[in-house]
Formats: C-alpha cells, sequence, structure tokens
C-alpha cells in the first residue's frame, strides 16, 4: 500500500507555484502610444504662402507637377531673393533719377546708364565679389549633392529665412506669419515685373522715366 501509494503521488499534478504580478499589455501599449511623437505634416505646395485669390495655385508651366520638396523649397527660395531685389530695385530706381547727390550732383542720366557714369565702373570686380560672399552663407541651406538632389534646399530650413529681422517683425502667430509672407510674395513678384518694365521703357527710350 505505501508502495502504490508513492506511485499514486508521484503521477499527481504539482501545486501551482505563486507567480509575480504581470501588468496588461494594454495599459503599456497605451503609455507607449502616449510617449510616441505626433507624425510629421505631409508637405503640400499648395499650402505653401503665395496663394493668393482669384488665381489660387498659379503654376500654369507646372514647375512643381514632379519636382521633390527640396527642389521646391530652391524655387521658393530663388523667388524670395529676386523679390527682395526687385522691391529696392524699383524705389532706387525711381528716387535716384530725382535725388542724386553724390559726385556733387552732377550725375543726371537714366537709371538705366546711372553705374557706367560713375567711378564706380572701376571696382565692378570688388562688387562681384562682395555679392559674392553673401551670396555664399545660402549655400548652406542646402542639401548635399553628394549622395543628394542637387539645388534643392533642405526640409529644416525656411526659404528666405536668415535670421535678418533687426526690428523685430517677424509675427510669432503661425498663420500671421503666413499672411505677412503672403505680402512680401505678392510685393516681390509685382516688383519684379515693374523693374523689368522701367529698365525695358528706358533701354527702349533712351530717356528718364519722370
Amino acid at each position: 500500500m505505501l508502495a502504490l501509494s508513492s506511485a499514486t503521488f508521484a503521477f499527481a499534478p504539482a501545486s501551482p507555484v505563486a507567480r509575480p504580478a504581470v501588468r496588461g499589455l494594454r495599459p503599456v501599449m497605451q503609455e507607449a502610444a502616449a510617449v510616441e511623437e505626433p507624425p510629421a505634416p505631409v508637405f503640400d505646395v499648395k499650402k505653401m504662402a503665395g496663394v493668393t485669390d482669384p488665381l489660387g495655385f498659379f503654376d500654369p508651366i507646372g514647375f512643381c507637377d514632379d519636382a521633390s520638396e527640396g527642389k521646391i523649397r530652391f524655387y521658393r527660395e530663388v523667388e524670395l531673393k529676386h523679390g527682395r531685389v526687385a522691391m529696392l530695385a524699383s524705389l532706387g530706381y525711381l528716387i535716384g533719377e530725382q535725388f542724386h547727390p553724390l559726385w556733387g550732383g552732377s550725375i543726371d542720366v537714366p537709371s538705366f546708364v546711372a553705374f557706367q557714369a560713375t567711378p564706380l565702373q572701376t571696382f565692378w570686380p570688388a562688387v562681384v565679389l562682395f555679392i559674392s560672399v553673401i551670396e555664399v552663407f545660402s549655400v548652406f541651406s542646402f542639401n548635399t549633392p553628394l549622395g543628394g538632389e542637387p539645388w534643392s534646399v533642405r526640409a529644416d530650413h525656411a526659404p528666405g529665412d536668415f535670421g535678418f529681422d533687426p526690428m523685430g517683425l517677424k509675427p510669432t502667430n503661425e498663420a500671421e506669419l503666413k499672411e505677412m509672407q503672403t505680402k512680401e510674395l505678392n510685393n516681390g513678384r509685382l516688383a519684379m515685373f515693374a523693374i523689368a518694365g522701367m529698365v525695358g521703357q528706358e533701354a527702349a527710350t533712351g530717356g528718364k522715366l519722370f
């Protein structure tokens, strides 16, 4: 009987062993989801600043059809630079013909040929060098051409933003900033047409605008 009882105990199931409490998977997954960063916004060229009614998104030639985000940012950077230069040129073109106190005020010619009438034309290579040095700083916002897309701007760089805001005019509100950027773009686009018309008129007539 002892032998039989021993055999019976040998085949008896083991007593349950206490296990440490394990947290459910659902709370852990919920916490992990809460820690995850929100997805980055998808780039859409039609949501950039500069889209204005009644034309809306205006790209009749289709520059943006197959262009990457970096290439479109490069196009916007170029547009901003040309617009800013054109705004300064349009103002200077008009004022320079009416107010020209330098060199004794004797250089009273159309703005189209005013630079050639000054002694500054001797220093033209120095002027080009100075402009080139300034332009070099914008290269740091480009994607590297070694293995990357040439002539494209990094996604973390805002086109036209070079950290120059001495008067503190840049709005902190995103909607207000986009509105100001749109105004700058539209004024720059108008100025590019304006300066082209001014130069063309003086080149054709050989006289001043006014």
